[in-house]
């Protein structure tokens, strides 16, 4: 039974550990710092209205006691009056609502300065309060501004390793490229040999194409020995072709005197 509850008090364990790690990644402090500050600027606003409250009750004891004042001086005065003219009875009438106003007024003075008391601890709570909420925003904002600039560092960090790898990345492309063009350039040149020795056939070429390539080749070799005789014969004075101009007009004739001589 004690394995049993070790290795579910270890589950738990990992999994508040899990919860509170899933909980980072998604709350954002900004969030919970506005938050924070909207809840405290609510409680200064349900004191402020307390004490509003309480300073109009206690204006109304206020207005309430004056007017109980103005009636307790005037039953005295009515009782001096009905004394003057010898009316006892009406006197002693009025010194006894005037002793009865009296238990009242004693009364509502007890609230009157019960409320003066809250007034003034609601007050000095509202000071307190006011000042809490000032301080916490001027924090508040800091931090803020404190996790914001973090946020762009981590952000500009991550960009520029991200441009790192991505730079690595064409570069590993280029050479890859490079390798590709020098093999495809490799094959080319094998492939013009291939074709040029007749190993390979030119499916595009002329039917009996390399029969008279092989015959032009002939050709050039025998112009080639032909024109080399007759250097040696003229004794080297004069080349094939000498009859040209010496400003180059007589090139329209290069390459057809062996065609006239033949």
């Amino acid at each position: 039974m004690s394995n049993a509850n070790s290795n579910s008090a270890r589950v738990r364990t990992i999994f508040r550990a899990k919860t509170s790690k899933a909980l980072d990644k998604i709350e954002d402090p900004r969030e919970t710092l506005d938050d924070s500050y909207d809840q405290q600027v609510k409680l200064l606003q349900q004191v402020r209205q307390a004490v509003a409250e309480v300073a109009t009750a206690k204006k109304r004891i206020e207005l309430q006691g004056e007017e109980m004042g103005a009636r307790y001086q005037r039953l005295g005065s009515q009782a001096s009056e009905a004394l003057a003219q010898g009316r006892e009875d009406l006197a002693r009438a009025a010194l006894e609502r005037r002793a009865m106003l009296e238990g009242q007024v004693a009364s509502l003075q007890k609230q009157y300065t019960a409320l003066e008391r809250q007034t003034a601890q609601l007050q000095e709570r509202e000071r307190r309060l006011t000042d809490q909420v000032a301080a916490f925003r001027i924090e508040k904002e800091t931090i803020k501004a404190t996790y914001t600039a973090s946020e762009a560092q981590v952000r500009a960090n991550e960009a520029v390793s991200g441009i790192s790898n991505t730079i690595e990345d064409v570069g590993s492309s280029l050479d890859r490229a490079r390798d590709r063009v020098a093999q495809m350039q490799a094959r080319a040149a094998a492939t013009d040999e291939l074709l040029a020795s007749g190993a390979l056939t030119d499916l595009t070429a002329a039917p009996d194409a390399d029969i008279e390539r092989q015959l032009a080749a002939l050709s050039a070799q025998a112009q080639i020995d032909r024109q080399l005789q007759e250097l040696k014969g003229a004794g080297g004075a004069a080349g094939p072709g000498a009859a040209g101009t010496a400003d180059g007009s007589g090139w329209l004739g290069i390459g057809q005197g062996g065609a006239a001589r033949s």
